[in-house]
């Protein structure tokens, strides 16, 4: 009778184990499904386009952003720069993992664009600033047909008033505005833009265009700056680079 009683109990203290480990494993699986849950949720309602990717990978975004060029790769008239220029502003980017940007002269935004491509890959966003109304809106336009949109604070207004009250800090900044006020420009953003920072600006190879002379004595006299001029285009990019402080 022991031996038959200590064998039941036996079999029951085998049974309560099963119990308890089918017990854990449902409950490991109910947790599991309710985190699965919670990251389906998050993806739904974060859009697709607000999420950084990894420089080499492509996704809808960049095949939506390509269609999008080609398909308007000889619209981009009114004070934009070439494609050949805006690979050159969306390598600078992508290179150096900059985050930070500044454009000064959106026009109606090829070159945002090219920058706000290579963002969406780093994690940044851009603020970039256009005086006309016309431009402005047509820029706008464009920033919503190539899925952009989320990474670009566009501002309309003076250049002249906006750029000096921009708190910062910027790590990469594209200069394309008026000529005369380059230097300008060149000043107000310097204390704004972090060691290892970039200031680059357009329309650089007329050296006889007004402003530009100006612009590029001041700019190769400063200390703790390394500058380069690309002629990939015949207007010229100049590219400088942020060593030290001031």
């Amino acid at each position: 009778m022991k031996t038959k009683r200590k064998s039941n109990i036996q079999t029951f203290r085998r049974d309560e184990r099963r119990v308890k480990v089918g017990f854990l494993k449902e409950k490991d699986l109910r947790v599991s499904l309710r985190g699965a849950v919670i990251i389906l949720f998050i993806h739904t309602i974060i859009p697709t386009s607000l999420h950084s990717q990894k420089p080499g990978s492509e996704n809808d975004l960049d095949r939506r952003i390509e269609v999008f060029l080609e398909r308007h790769r000889n619209d981009w008239h009114d004070l934009n720069v070439p494609a050949s220029d805006g690979r050159i502003l969306y390598d600078l980017i992508l290179k150096n993992g900059y985050t930070k940007a500044l454009e000064i002269g959106t026009s109606t935004g090829h070159s945002t664009i090219w920058m706000a491509w290579a963002l969406s890959k780093t994690g940044g966003k851009l603020i970039t600033v256009e005086i006309d109304r016309s431009r402005y809106n047509e820029a706008l336009r464009n920033f919503e047909e190539a899925g952009l949109h989320a990474f670009i604070d566009a501002r309309l207004g003076d250049a002249h008033r906006i750029v000096p009250e921009l708190e910062g800090p910027f790590d990469f900044v594209f200069c394309d505005a008026d000529k005369g006020w380059y230097k300008q420009y060149l000043i107000d953003v310097l204390p704004k833009l972090e060691i290892g920072g970039c200031f680059t600006a357009h329309n650089v190879s007329g050296r006889l265009q007004y402003g530009i002379r100006v612009f590029l004595e001041h700019l190769y006299s400063l200390p703790g700056f390394e500058t380069t001029i690309d002629r990939t285009s015949s207007a010229g990019v100049s590219i400088s680079y942020k060593r030290k402080s001031e």
